[in-house]
């Protein structure tokens, strides 16, 4: 069974950096493609980032591209969201997800596999 389990989420100030992991068992992790996804209180899960099974092909949401890195170490089975230059816009309970295809898709519904998520929050 996949587990996928996130932290590194809390208080940051606003210009601040954050780095999120998520730690991910139950299956060949190297092999799949993952997923950063992040929700706010009343808004839809939209995508953030995604990278592939051997981290050569990354995709990002434009609000996000120039200030979020996304990577990847296969030995440690864990991805991570670099998050820099952090703004208001940004806090949300930020999900890991994983899927078996091998394109860092944008669409939700093609990952198959969900953390439980973390939090995060700018202090002004």
């Amino acid at each position: 069974q996949v587990q996928l389990v996130e932290s590194g989420g809390g208080l940051v100030q606003a210009e601040g950096s954050l780095r999120l992991s998520c730690a991910a068992s139950g299956r060949t992790f190297s092999s799949y493609t993952m997923g950063w996804f992040r929700q706010a209180p009343g808004k839809e899960r939209d995508f953030v980032a995604a990278i592939s099974w051997s981290g050569g092909s990354t995709n990002y949401a434009d609000s996000v591209k120039g200030r979020f890195t996304i990577s990847r170490d296969n030995a440690k089975n864990t991805v991570y969201l670099q998050m820099n230059s952090l703004n208001p816009e940004d806090p949300a309970v930020y999900y890991c997800a994983e899927r078996t295809g091998r394109i860092p898709t944008t669409t939700r519904s093609l990952y198959e596999y969900w953390g439980q998520g973390t939090q995060f929050t700018v202090s002004l």
